[in-house]
């Protein structure tokens, strides 16, 4: 494995007088995906703050490489309805590149056609890849997002997934997501860490969702049966609206809930 972008030691964090953080430790590589799980108040958005330098360790010890670009895909973003702004002027506003820049970055998103349209009239699917397009656009290192899939339909959310494991091969960077959903991101993570303010337990994702501590913190019902629907290879893809396309080498059948 590569050296580290991002190694995070023996972390511990108090707010407020509450604990939101004991002994984490995480190693973020090149080429790898990491996904945070947990329930809400699991200190996941916390852990990722730390990663990026927002929160300040009380305990334990960040290191980053040097030189080292982040990209940044926030859970959700407010902008003002009386706000005339289009998508390339946002983009504009986060990174005052060229124009060819801003148009790469929507096209690897794939949503190369709302480049002139009002961010207000955006979907929920289309305003994250947007913001995926935001982040993509530092040429990043590392990149982080918090709840990539919130507002999206499974369909949407797969379809997200799948485009981050395209991103991982492309830039060879390190993904780190936040997510409270195991299975929605089976396919798309090489690392799951479960967190409840603590390591619960970490490995490869079909590891975890057998740990006796995942299913503590999930439920019984949070076990295997639901995994395979992310984890066998599909006949088809699903595009930004949900749509199948199909593939014609598919050599065996798919099927979906």
């Amino acid at each position: 494995m590569s050296d580290p972008l991002v190694q995070v030691e023996s972390v511990s964090v108090t707010l407020g007088g509450t604990s939101v953080l004991s002994d984490v430790s995480l190693n973020l590589a090149p080429g790898r995906i990491t996904t945070l799980i947990g329930p809400n108040g699991a200190g996941k958005s916390t852990l990722a703050r730390v990663v990026l330098g927002l929160v300040k360790a009380d305990h334990g010890s960040v290191t980053r490489r040097k030189g080292l670009r982040i990209g940044y895909m926030p859970q959700q973003i407010q902008v003002d309805d009386s706000l005339p702004l289009t998508v390339d002027r946002f983009l504009w506003l986060a990174a005052t590149g060229p124009t060819a820049a801003r148009r790469s970055a929507l096209e690897r998103a794939g949503v190369a056609h709302l480049r002139r349209r009002a961010v207000q009239q955006l979907s929920g699917g289309e305003m994250q890849r947007v913001l995926l397009a935001r982040a993509l656009l530092r040429k990043p290192d590392l990149l982080v997002l918090d709840e990539p899939a919130q507002g999206v339909d499974v369909a949407g959310q797969n379809a997200l997934y799948g485009l981050l494991k395209d991103v991982r091969d492309e830039l060879g960077c390190a993904i780190l997501l936040i997510s409270h959903d195991l299975h929605l991101v089976m396919a798309a993570t090489d690392e799951v860490i479960c967190l409840q303010r603590h390591v619960c337990c970490s490995g490869n994702p079909e590891t975890v969702s057998r740990d006796p501590a995942y299913h503590e913190l999930f439920g019984p019902a949070a076990g295997t049966p639901n995994l395979a629907l992310y984890t066998h290879d599909h006949d088809h893809d699903h595009d930004l609206h949900g749509n199948a396309h199909h593939h014609h080498d598919h050599e065996g059948p798919c099927n979906h809930d």
